[in-house]
């Protein structure tokens, strides 16, 4: 208590050092101080309460369309690389059931840490869970390199997308936008519109052509790599504007 009164005391209210504050600062037991004491030290924890340095604000995301992800490219290239896996794996050998699993798993989770990221509440959340995308889209990466290796995924030079009917534009813009003559047809008896869902297929005609004996390492790799960088811009895009926001 004597170092407490001592800081009361000794406290200078025109030049104000916190460098040795008493201990439990600013959470003091006021027991066994006078009135007058007590009174002075409610004024310098008001003095401190002002000279404390300005606390960051955690800025909440406004969004305004729930499945706003599906405007995002990187989230798209992630769909069509989980569909791709998915084609691909399916194919594996029953002995590879613990790669199958795996690599499953990794393209499940590039899509919906991008989806979570995406309705978290705070800047600093989204760009944590896009973090985790990114993690796990480098997980599948070194599993398809591995498939390429031990030669269950073909190694075919000049392959690519393109090759296969895949345009990553239209591909796109078939999933930010639902078909033209679906529209108006999802109404259910109340004439509410019905959110049915709609395959990949349906929503991207050339996928149907697609076959798992198509898909190569090229392919893969090429839209990894575009994927990567995306999310990689998109950190950066969300990084700015926490600075913005952080400026006092």
């Amino acid at each position: 208590m004597s170092n407490l009164k001592d800081f009361i005391t000794n406290f200078n209210f025109n030049s104000p050092d916190w460098t040795n504050p008493p201990d439990g600062f600013p959470k003091c037991t006021l027991d066994g101080l006078t009135s007058e004491e007590v009174g002075k030290f409610n004024g310098i924890l008001t003095l401190w309460e002002m000279s404390r340095p300005k606390q960051i604000k955690q800025h909440s995301r406004v969004w305004k369309d729930p499945e706003g992800y599906k405007y995002l490219v990187p989230w798209s290239n992630s769909v069509l690389l989980r569909f791709l896996g998915r084609k691909f794996t399916d194919s594996l050998p029953k002995s590879e059931y613990r790669r199958k699993a795996q690599l499953d798993d990794c393209l499940r989770s590039v899509v919906r840490n991008i989806e979570e990221g995406f309705k978290r509440s705070t800047t600093s959340e989204y760009i944590q869970f896009l973090g985790y995308s990114q993690g796990s889209l480098e997980e599948c990466k070194g599993d398809i390199k591995d498939l390429a290796q031990d030669r269950f995924l073909p190694n075919r030079p000049g392959s690519s997308l393109a090759s296969i009917g895949i345009n990553l534009k239209s591909f796109n813009e078939s999933l930010k936008n639902p078909l033209k003559e679906l529209r108006g047809k999802l109404k259910d008896d109340k004439g509410e519109t019905s959110f049915l869902y709609r395959p990949l297929e349906i929503l991207y005609p050339p996928l149907n052509r697609t076959q798992a004996e198509d898909l190569t390492i090229e392919i893969f790799l090429e839209l990894t790599n575009k994927t990567d960088y995306l999310l990689r811009i998109l950190v950066q895009s969300l990084e700015i504007k926490l600075k913005v926001w952080r400026k006092p």
